[in-house]
């Protein structure tokens, strides 16, 4: 073996093992092993089932390159089949090395032959090596195609550089094997993902699509960030890596849910069911009592009158709140001079027409949830951060613990559960944030309201952004302009 043949091969070894990407290692092995054979064009095929499916082709004279960006090329994958010269190299696990092509009847060769009618090139010399992993392993096949001397004339393979080939194509098989379990490791990693997300979010038929729309919107968002700043000649801000990492965050942003009680989560209404249902007794039984009053003459028929009135306009106020977004000052007026409507009960005590806790629920201006119910609900965010800190996450995943639990953090300090401020908020968190609110006001399934058109929501984005200071308004402006969610 040459000096320059053990320089090679230590280079590729070198290249190899520096791969990271999947698509691109196997790229790498065509490329370095054609170079190393001097051959003018070569594939590789991977095994799938009974077929070897075409994953990188390579041909300088007719200047074909495909395969390599995660798309195969487009070719009829060869069976394994003993009259298929690469096929059989895997099936036996040996070189075979075919001088002339058109002068060897032993293997079928009718395809390179009707490829050189159809493009006039000239296929002569092959060669094709197994790739079979250290526990014997059958993965694929290297086949090569017009070995070339000095000279650019085609040629037979050496013999030489057999054992050569073999020795690189040991150690890329190696080398790919390890790739895949790695992917198929990010692969179970991520299905786990999107299981506890789905388990998330099927707990309530009011956040049933939360998760999956923000990761759709999310990904496409920072596809759109990445092509405006190749326009602008600038480097994309989210390399692949990146922004598997935010999207895995995305998709476990709302773990903590799991443990949030659905009373809480799902709470339609500012009562409780048991609220609604005791105010409404009660209304129905000042009205019966009074009923009785007027027919023992307690009363007159104009004041039972008024007294059903009363009780129903008591119903219509209450109805129309408990489920009201935003109550106004004139109907939080309203309800507090309901709250001084008394009447004696059966024991001569004195009561209210509302408890002291009905009141105080139904005066919630904003939303249904009570203070100590919002509390509630914050702490999810605390409890993602608990839970995500029993996984060992993975160096490209380092950040996800830390970005998936500070979603509801606002650059002005305002928000939970940290109140960090701008400074402490990197630009993937406010991304996220962008993200879930956007969703949540958009969202047509939730249960205190009903979801607004795209542009109302963006609009409210704005205002929390340039007015409030709590996102990001440049982020803000890219979202909108990205029109993502379409």
């Amino acid at each position: 073996m040459r000096q320059e043949d053990v320089e090679k091969i230590l280079k590729i070894g070198v290249q190899l093992s520096a791969e990271r990407d999947f698509d691109h290692l196997l790229e790498q092995v065509l490329s370095c092993v054609m170079e190393l054979a001097n051959c003018d064009a070569g594939t590789l095929y991977l095994l799938d089932g009974e077929a070897l499916r075409f994953k990188i082709m390579r041909n300088h004279t007719m200047n074909v390159y495909a395969g390599g960006d995660g798309k195969d090329p487009d070719m009829t994958p060869v069976p394994l089949r003993q009259e298929n010269m690469c096929a059989m190299a895997l099936l036996e696990g040996r070189t075979i090395c075919v001088a002339d092509v058109k002068n060897c009847s032993e293997y079928d060769f009718s395809g390179p032959i009707r490829y050189d009618a159809m493009t006039g090139y000239d296929t002569r010399s092959m060669l094709a090596v197994p790739m079979c992993s250290r526990e014997g392993n059958k993965l694929g096949v290297l086949q090569l195609i017009n070995a070339m001397d000095e000279a650019g004339n085609i040629r037979p393979f050496p013999e030489h550089m057999i054992l050569i080939l073999e020795s690189v194509a040991s150690q890329a098989a190696i080398t790919i094997q390890n790739a895949r379990y790695i992917q198929e490791m990010k692969e179970l990693f991520q299905s786990f993902v999107r299981v506890m997300s789905t388990a998330i979010d099927e707990r309530s038929p009011y956040n049933a699509s939360h998760t999956r729309h923000m990761a759709v919107y999310g990904d496409r968002f920072l596809c759109e960030l990445n092509r405006k700043a190749a326009e602008e000649g600038k480097e994309p801000p989210f390399s692949a890596a990146r922004r598997a990492e935010l999207l895995t965050s995305v998709w476990l942003h709302d773990i903590g849910k799991l443990v949030i009680p659905l009373e809480v989560m799902d709470k339609p209404a500012r009562l409780r069911p048991e609220q609604h249902t005791a105010i409404f007794h009660r209304m129905e039984v000042l009205r019966l009592r009074g009923e009785i009053d007027c027919l023992s003459g307690r009363i007159s028929a104009g004041e039972q009158e008024r007294l059903t009135q009363q009780t129903r306009e008591a119903e219509e106020l209450v109805e129309s709140i408990n489920t009201a977004g935003f109550l106004s000052d004139e109907t939080l007026e309203a309800l507090r001079i309901l709250s001084e409507q008394t009447y004696t009960d059966e024991q001569g005590q004195t009561q209210p027409w509302l408890t002291a806790e009905e009141y105080k629920m139904l005066s919630i201006r904003k939303g249904t949830l009570s203070e100590k119910e919002r509390a509630v609900i914050e702490e999810h965010v605390v409890i993602t951060e608990k839970l995500l800190s029993q996984i060992r996450f993975s160096e490209e995943l380092s950040h996800v613990r830390e970005w998936a639990s500070m979603h509801h953090e606002f650059l002005n300090g305002e928000g939970y559960p940290g109140h960090l401020t701008a400074d402490q908020i990197p630009m993937e968190v406010r991304i996220i944030t962008i993200l879930d609110i956007f969703d949540a006001l958009t969202a047509d399934d939730r249960p205190y309201k009903p979801g607004m058109p795209a542009e109302k929501a963006l609009s409210i984005l704005e205002t929390m952004a340039v007015k409030e200071g709590k996102l990001d308004s440049e982020l803000v402006r890219q979202f909108a302009e990205s029109r993502c969610w379409e």
